[in-house]
């Protein structure tokens, strides 16, 4: 059975008092093994959720959609994203729809009142202005429905976890991530069935695409629009915006996966409580630790009018 151990990996220091702790792993790995670890997972499997976009729009490639739709770097970006519903996002979303050819109304991801703070004033509390293509998720639905048409599989029950689409994902993304046992799927917040495994093989999954020349278009796509991927504030669009050669994904479930394209390794973090700053601080601490980034964070823990109280220290 699992017997996972998370260690802390940060602690929020105020005045005198240890006000917050969070645990959570971390590791490193290249193609072959392991390199280094926080926190004894045991094997224990995470939910990925919107982690695995990028595994999952490896079958664009494998199927062709990408040369069928003639889709571009922006439209395979988006396919890729969970993204915060701004006019770029909606945009590429209504183009993709039309080079399918299909109906937004066939969507199945729901709307979303999950939205950032910049769409707060205008959609979340104005029901007439709610769109399907809001929902971060909407664009890998987008693809679904494309891989759907061009394979002659029904559009109407595509997130079914039965579904022809579906099963295709699933064992797709066994063989990228190198998986010999089987682990829980439940449905992310989308309703799409999300896949679990233990940290190394997400690590072995991302390695795989983007350091695959099969899959060099969707490598393409994160480094050259990252303000695609996540968007306003998003932990991965800063990371591939603030360096060179540095691919990354975060998802709301705590974890966010970063790839170093150019020396082949994967850095991982998951945090226990799935707290997103926290999150964000260790993946830019461990980076710039690492020499792969020089992100700027303010560890400093401030109130209203600018004074210092404290600090989140990374362990």
């Amino acid at each position: 059975m699992f017997n996972p151990r998370p260690e802390i990996l940060a602690k929020y220091l105020r005045g005198t008092l240890v006000e917050e702790e969070h645990y959570g792993f971390r590791m490193l790995a290249d193609n072959d093994r392991v390199i280094e670890y926080s926190g004894e997972t045991g094997n224990y499997p995470f939910y990925l959720n919107s982690c695995a976009n990028p595994l999952i729009a490896s079958l664009i490639v494998d199927y062709g959609m990408d040369v069928k739709y003639d889709m571009t770097l922006e439209e395979i970006a988006i396919s890729c994203s969970s993204h915060t519903a701004e006019n770029l996002h909606i945009e590429l979303e209504k183009s993709l729809l039309n080079k399918i050819g299909v109906d937004e109304k066939l969507l199945k991801c729901g709307v979303s009142r999950r939205l950032p703070d910049h769409k707060y004033k205008d959609v979340l509390f104005d029901a007439e202005n709610e769109s399907v293509l809001q929902n971060g998720c909407a664009a890998k639905h987008i693809m679904m429905l494309g891989l759907c048409k061009m394979n002659g599989w029904n559009m109407e029950n595509y997130d079914n976890l039965e579904h022809p689409l579906q099963v295709k994902i699933k064992e797709k993304i066994i063989d990228l991530c190198r998986l010999k046992h089987r682990f829980p799927i439940t449905k992310d917040f989308c309703g799409l069935p999300a896949m679990s495994m233990p940290l190394e093989n997400v690590l072995w999954g991302y390695l795989k695409i983007f350091t695959d020349p099969r899959y060099q278009k969707i490598s393409e796509a994160f480094l050259n629009y990252p303000d695609i991927i996540g968007g306003k504030n998003r932990l991965d669009t800063k990371i591939i915006k603030c360096s060179d050669n540095i691919i990354a994904k975060a998802s709301t479930c705590g974890i966010c996966v970063v790839v170093n394209v150019e020396k082949q390794e994967a850095l991982v973090v998951k945090i226990s409580d799935s707290n997103m700053d926290t999150l964000e601080a260790v993946v830019v601490k461990s980076l710039n630790n690492l020499h792969w980034t020089d992100i700027p964070f303010e560890y400093l823990i401030k109130t209203f009018h600018n004074e210092i109280v404290g600090e989140i220290v990374v362990l």
